[in-house]
């Protein structure tokens, strides 16, 4: 072999060398991550379920009696009081049957008298008078009928409300139980909603299930309605098909800005007092557990599961696993694995949070 030969491949040997020596440095090099303990904090959970909106009374108004519309009193939309007159059905013809009911009942009525006074002198018998007098009181029975026909001629406002479209126009025959309009009363609106049978049971068991737990709407557009709602009601069975359970929350609607049909979701907030809390991207999942990496005294990690109770926006409230004094990495969990040594940069949590509201913002 001649000496340029051996040169050569004394410097290819040191090459590699010096590659293989850089690539185990690199390897067993300690790296540098940012760490943090948990926040200690008190934390709310807002809980949005899709929700209908109906008006605490929404009724159709129909005809009693049949006949023409002679007169529409209100139009669409309006707000009408309680007894208000608003449709009038053509009163004719049970004013006609009013008329003959009065003069049949007379006639009885005089008839009654005669048989009196015979009785009185002992002409006919007393049983005779008590089928006249029932006869009498039948007729009676029958003006009294009459009287009812004619007064459901002239059509009322059950309630105080807000119409809704005209279904009948003046001059229009109507069938007995025809659809003249619908009507809502919109002082206060019912807003439905379901929650799973473990939220329920949650409800149930919290001790707060008394009618008073106060609820906020959110409006189709996005805006949150002024007013706070309560949780009043709650139905019976579960949906065995979906396995919720339907809630009702009232509000009050002194704007009549929520109307019978609408949309929107209710917010539930839900309080974590003295909650412990850490970001979301400190944690890992393993079969569907939560884990994060906590490090110890000689700044080696060791992977610890965590039982988390809720998830806001960035962050986890953790309910079990941890402790205030633990410390938790919170970047790099792709690049170390258990019981790897790293150089810590503590980052305080206070710091952590307002960087993850920022990135939020």
């Amino acid at each position: 072999m001649s000496k340029k030969t051996l040169v050569a491949v004394s410097i290819f040997t040191a090459l590699l060398g010096g590659c293989g020596h850089q690539e185990h440095n690199e390897h067993h090099a300690t790296l540098q991550l940012n760490v943090t303990h948990p926040l200690r904090q008190d934390t709310t959970l807002v809980k949005e379920y899709v929700s209908q909106i109906h008006a605490i009374q929404h009724i159709e108004l129909r005809a009693m009696e049949k006949g023409y519309l002679q007169d529409t009193f209100v139009d669409e939309g309006q707000t009408v009081k309680k007894g208000e007159l608003m449709f009038k059905v053509s009163p004719t013809v049970y004013e006609a049957e009013l008329h003959k009911a009065e003069a049949e009942a007379k006639a009885v009525y005089m008839e009654y008298n005669n048989t009196k006074s015979l009785v009185d002198q002992s002409i006919v018998s007393p049983n005779e008078l008590a089928v006249v007098e029932a006869q009498y009181q039948k007729a009676l029975a029958e003006v009294e009928l009459a009287k009812a026909h004619l007064a459901f001629t002239d059509v009322k406002a059950p309630f105080t409300s807000k119409m809704d479209r005209l279904e009948a126009r003046t001059g229009s025959l109507l069938d007995e139980g025809e659809l003249l309009t619908t009507m809502s009363d919109l002082s206060q609106m019912w807003v439905y909603f379901n929650v799973s049978e473990a939220e329920y049971l949650d409800y149930a068991q919290s001790g707060t299930a008394d009618n008073t737990t106060q609820v906020r709407l959110k409006l189709a557009n996005g805006s949150i309605y002024p007013y706070a709602g309560v949780i009043d009601a709650i139905e019976a069975d579960f949906d065995n098909h979906t396995g919720t359970i339907e809630m009702r929350a009232t509000f009050p609607n002194p704007s009549e800005l929520l109307r019978h049909g609408q949309t929107g979701n209710i917010l539930v907030d839900i309080d974590f007092a003295d909650s412990l809390v850490i970001p979301q991207k400190a944690t890992f999942e393993i079969l569907d557990q939560s884990y994060v990496y906590v490090l110890d005294g000689d700044n080696k990690l060791a992977t610890r599961h965590i039982n988390i109770a809720a998830e806001l926006p960035h962050i986890y409230v953790v309910s079990e696993g941890l402790k205030d004094d633990d410390t938790i990495l919170i970047e790099g969990l792709r690049r170390v694995s258990n019981g790897q040594q790293i150089d810590p940069e503590l980052v305080s949590a206070n710091d952590m949070l307002a960087e993850l509201s920022l990135h939020a913002e």
